[in-house]
């Protein structure tokens, strides 16, 4: 990794001896072009050892999924025959942290939610107006802080109301998998962490709320003396099974609403702005919600043999923390989904120097051959 001091290295020629911690680094290169090479040279590979699968194997791939997926569920809808099957394995996302395989039998949903505080028409001199005209930062940083309390659990009402358990063997899966929160908190340089002593493992099972990034005016070299006329935020809620993406949303409007705020989706007018002291726009993004897949069903046991037939022991969770579209997938189709991740857990995805240890891919082949050929 660049991070540790690794050095840019030209790509070896074919067949050329290669180190397995080396990295490739390149936008999607984990997420997800690790995978889509690893399914076409497993099948290259099948194919030239004559061997022959089992099933009926169909490969989709879909190129919208970072802008939430918008035409696939329309797409299978309209092609059901076509794309139909009795399990869809999607392999998104990154291995466990010790590098042992993963198996998640679903995955968390996801909105959208954007904020905008207003305070003055334009920026004002903050000699001239401080003390009196409301700073729309402050006003945004305490409403925020409004939603979660100190360890990270959030304070909406009625928030996790409607969180399908965990059944018995999804617990107990939850409670072997192994233990890498130190591990963990050296890696990222942390302190402390959120969750009021839960482990990593077993908070990602539970719904979220998080900052992805907050603007106001500017700041360092560029800041000038002024109070912001506005501020603005960007906001995931990650879901779980059981919970309505729609009734979720409502009940974060509902909360702005109750710290004072005028809420509207558009952009205000000067009477709204003049009318109420607390002015917010919010818009919620389209929602994609939550699914698992049964542990104990004979698919599900038999993808888990298979992985660990050829990958050793594999950690097995009942969702992985991201998102993915898998309820896109079944509803249309009626189908069900398992996730079977790929890429190294250190891959930087949605980040700058996104990379793939080479290992992974190998690792990713051998483990396509299996599945294909199950």
């Amino acid at each position: 990794p660049l991070e540790r001091d690794g050095q840019v290295i030209a790509l070896p020629g074919a067949g050329a001896p290669f180190n397995p911690e080396w990295r490739l680094y390149a936008r999607g290169s984990a997420d997800d072009k690790a995978p889509i090479i690893s399914m076409m040279t497993a099948l290259d590979a099948i194919k030239a050892a004559g061997l022959k699968t089992k099933s009926n194997i169909k490969f989709a791939f879909e190129g919208e999924e970072e802008a939430g997926s918008v035409n696939l569920a329309r797409t299978l809808a309209a092609n059901k025959e076509l794309f139909s099957g009795d399990l869809w394995l999607m392999c998104d996302g990154p291995v466990h942290q010790t590098r042992r395989p993963l198996i998640a039998f679903g995955a968390r949903g996801a909105i959208r939610v954007d904020i905008t505080v207003y305070g003055p028409r334009g920026e004002l001199h903050s000699g001239h107006y401080g003390n009196w005209a409301p700073n729309p930062a402050l006003s945004l940083a305490r409403l925020l802080t409004s939603m979660k309390d100190e360890s990270g659990r959030v304070l909406i009402e009625h928030f996790y109301d409607e969180v399908e358990p965990l059944s018995a063997l999804e617990k107990r899966a939850v409670a072997e998998a192994p233990d890498i929160d130190g591990d963990l908190m050296k890696e990222f340089w942390l302190g402390g962490v959120d969750g009021g002593g839960k482990k990593l493992t077993e908070l990602i099972t539970l719904p979220s709320l998080n900052i992805r990034g907050m603007a106001s005016s500017r700041i360092g070299a560029q800041a000038s003396n002024v109070i912001p006329a506005t501020a603005s935020v960007t906001m995931d809620v990650r879901l779980v099974k059981g919970m309505d993406p729609q009734h979720t949303g409502e009940r974060v409007i509902e909360h702005i609403r109750k710290q004072g705020f005028f809420v509207t989706d558009q952009e205000p007018s000067a009477q709204e702005r003049m009318s109420h002291a607390k002015v917010a726009r919010v818009v919620v993004g389209r929602p994609e919600a939550a699914t698992r897949t049964s542990m104990d069903l004979p698919i599900s046991q038999e993808v888990i043999r298979t992985v660990e037939s050829v990958r050793g022991p594999a950690v097995k969770l009942p969702n992985m923390g991201g998102g993915l579209p898998l309820t896109s997938v079944e509803r249309p189709l009626g189908t069900r989904t398992i996730v079977i991740p790929m890429g190294n857990h250190d891959n930087n995805q949605h980040s700058y120097n996104e990379n793939l240890r080479l290992q992974n891919l190998w690792d990713g082949i051998e483990l396509m051959a299996a599945l294909l050929t199950m």
